[in-house]
């Protein structure tokens, strides 16, 4: 039995390979050319959506507007995930965190945690999944250690607390 005939399956896996990554890569600089393009006015089909398709509901009035790079601002009220820094020392840790209010290029947040700390004063139980992890699991939310990070550290938006939660934190962090 002649056993070159694999060789001819390995090719055809390897061009489909290939042809699927071209395939992927030029969707997404495709897609990145028209944002230009709308960017600059142009006037081809699509190129005035928004990024993040329409399901993204529209910025209030009067909150912060978008940072380097198009993305938006945080806003009090928002949880997002940012790079927050150490109390205790020098370094930072990527978690989720409360926005408490923004002055410039400074956000003040209160930290969140997945770790229920009894001892702590100023703990708030936040509901499953409101972070935005995989998990859905129930967070913390701690008041009492309140961090100022640059606007620059924050990378993505999870989610915003109810008003009834919202008000509870506001009246806590005074």
């Amino acid at each position: 039995m002649d056993m070159t005939w694999w060789w001819v399956a390995a090719a055809a896996v390897v061009v489909v390979a290939v042809l699927a990554a071209w395939a992927r890569t030029g969707t997404r600089a495709g897609s990145r050319i028209r944002a230009r393009a709308g960017a600059r006015g142009g006037s081809r089909a699509g190129a005035r959506r928004r990024p993040g398709g329409p399901t993204r509901p529209p910025r209030a009035p009067g909150r912060p507007g978008p940072l380097r790079g198009g993305k938006r601002a945080p806003a009090p009220g928002e949880i997002w995930w940012a790079d927050v820094p150490f109390e205790d020392g020098p370094g930072s840790k990527d978690r989720p965190c409360l926005v408490l209010s923004v002055h410039k290029g400074t956000v003040r947040v209160a930290k969140i945690t997945s770790r229920h700390h009894e001892e702590l004063p100023g703990v708030i139980a936040l509901p499953p999944g409101a972070v935005g992890d995989t998990q859905g699991r129930t967070s913390y939310l701690e008041t009492d250690e309140l961090r100022d990070v640059r606007s620059a550290a924050f990378r993505r938006r999870a989610g915003a607390l109810d008003a009834a939660l919202w008000q509870r934190v506001q009246r806590m962090t005074r």
